[in-house]
């Protein structure tokens, strides 16, 4: 199949160099011999964890962040004429190795995404590091996704800073039915390439897959009712 030149995508500024991650790389798989290295969540306590209803912005630190166009990425008009495949081909090329996170997704699960995060705007998801796990904090703010680490959320609140930003680009939606993704790791010393692509993968799926959506309307509007543990089980990682 014939691969877009890259010289139609522009170059990309990358804050910090890092080191390149092989393509498609799996979420890693917990032993289940081994604890995780964090206490699971008590649901008393998540409500003291949750913004207050109304509030858009998620962390202060993320207004200066802002994403780059898709113009300032690839050439719109150029890429107009090629092919969906040919399309996400090059854009999964053009990041590989860049210190960013590049995938895509049909319209039709973008638009679901946009639906079920309008009314359920934030979760948590445990991310599997040697063996235990670190817990990640994460709101929707379509088209953006952004996240944090639980443990900073509960002690600053809104004014934690975001470890990794994720952007959907719409322009190529309804003309060749795919969104393309971006992820951009603001805090190198916090998350890995590896570890972002696992855990947008792990967000994607939680609101995609009706049954892993059930634990974050839950998490949204059930809160009392919410069990961490529940989380853990559905990704096959150990709990207390």
């Amino acid at each position: 199949m014939r691969r877009l030149p890259l010289r139609l995508l522009r170059s990309a500024a990358v804050a910090s160099v890092r080191r390149p991650v092989p393509s498609r790389v799996g979420c890693p798989v917990p032993p289940t011999t081994q604890p995780p290295a964090e206490t699971a969540i008590a649901p008393a306590n998540l409500a003291r964890w949750l913004p207050r209803r109304g509030y858009s912005q998620f962390a202060s630190g993320f207004t200066p962040l802002q994403p780059k166009t898709l113009g300032s990425i690839l050439d719109i008009e150029r890429a107009k004429g090629l092919s969906p495949e040919h399309l996400v081909a090059a854009w999964d090329d053009y990041h590989l190795g860049r210190g960013h996170i590049g995938t895509s997704m049909k319209a039709k699960l973008y638009h679901l995404l946009e639906q079920r995060s309008s009314t359920c705007r934030y979760f948590v998801i445990p991310l599997w590091r040697g063996s235990g796990y670190t817990t990640m904090f994460m709101q929707v703010q379509m088209p953006h996704i952004i996240f944090t680490g639980l443990e900073d959320y509960k002690a600053r609140g809104t004014q934690a800073s975001p470890y990794y930003t994720v952007t959907h680009y719409t322009e190529f939606a309804e003309t060749k039915d795919t969104v393309l993704v971006r992820g951009d790791v603001v805090f190198t010393s916090k998350l890995t390439d590896s570890e972002a692509k696992c855990l947008l993968e792990t967000a994607h799926s939680f609101y995609l897959n009706d049954v892993r959506y059930k634990l974050v309307e839950r998490f949204n509007k059930e809160t009392h009712d919410f069990e961490f543990k529940d989380v853990l089980q559905v990704l096959d990682m150990p709990t207390m």
